[in-house]
C-alpha cells in the first residue's frame, strides 16, 4: 500500500529497498549510485567555470561573486522543492501519486542507497533544462552562476547520502545529520533543508 509522507510521523520500519515500476527498465532507470550524479554534476560544473573563465568577459572577482550566488540560490532552491513539491498536499489520487513516486518511497526506504539521488538520465534533463532558464534570465552570468548551483547540488547528494547510509559521523557533518533525520524520525513538517538549515530558520520549520 502506498504511503504518503504529509502528517506521518511514524518512524519508518521499512531498511531494505521496493520497486516503484513495474517495467524492469524504468525500475533500473529509478536507481543510480550517488557517485553518478555528483560526478556528472562536477565535471559539468569544472566544464563552465573553465568556460566563463576562457570564453566570457567576465572578471575573475565577478565570476567567483555569481559562483557562490548560485550555491546560495540553490540551498533556497532545495529547501522549496523538499517543501512544496516533496511533501505536497496529497488531496488527489494523481498528486499522491506524484508525490509517492518522487519522494513518499524514500520516507517509507530512508535505507534505500539507490533512491538518494534523481537517476542520471533525468538529472541531465532537468540539468539541461535549468541550464536554458537561468540562460534566458542571466545571459552570460549563467556560465559562473550554473557550475555554483552544481556544485550546491553535489554538496546536498553528498550530505543526504552520508544521513542515509552511515551512523552519524564524529565531525561536523554529525550536525546536519541530526538535522535532516529529525526531518525522517520525527517530524516531517520540519527541518527541509538538507545541506542548510538556514532557510528552515528563515522560514519557521526549523527544529531540534
Amino acid at each position: 500500500m502506498e504511503q504518503t509522507i504529509t502528517k506521518n510521523k511514524v518512524r519508518p520500519k521499512n531498511s531494505g529497498t521496493k520497486p516503484l515500476f513495474e517495467n524492469p527498465i524504468l525500475e533500473r532507470l529509478s536507481r543510480t549510485h550517488i557517485s553518478v550524479p555528483i560526478t556528472i554534476y562536477l565535471i559539468t560544473s569544472t566544464f563552465f567555470c573553465w568556460y566563463a573563465f576562457e570564453y566570457t568577459d567576465m572578471s575573475a572577482a565577478w565570476i567567483g561573486f555569481l559562483f557562490f550566488a548560485g550555491i546560495t540560490v540553490f540551498t533556497l532552491v532545495e529547501y522549496a522543492v523538499h517543501r512544496g513539491v516533496f511533501h505536497m498536499e496529497t488531496d488527489t489520487p494523481a498528486k499522491a501519486k506524484i508525490q509517492y513516486t518522487f519522494h513518499g518511497i524514500h520516507h517509507e526506504y530512508p535505507k534505500d542507497k539507490t533512491r538518494l539521488a534523481m537517476p542520471p538520465a533525468a538529472a541531465i534533463f532537468v540539468g539541461a533544462a535549468l541550464f536554458a532558464v537561468m540562460f534566458l534570465l542571466l545571459g552570460e552570468a549563467s556560465y559562473a552562476f550554473f557550475p555554483g548551483f552544481l556544485v550546491g547540488y553535489s554538496g546536498y547528494l553528498f550530505v543526504h547520502f552520508i544521513v542515509h547510509a552511515y551512523a552519524p559521523p564524529k565531525n561536523f557533518f554529525k550536525w546536519l545529520w541530526i538535522n535532516h533525520s529529525v526531518h525522517h524520525y520525527k517530524d516531517h513538517d520540519k527541518n527541509y533543508g538538507v545541506s542548510s538549515p538556514v532557510w528552515d530558520y528563515v522560514f519557521g520549520t526549523y527544529m531540534k
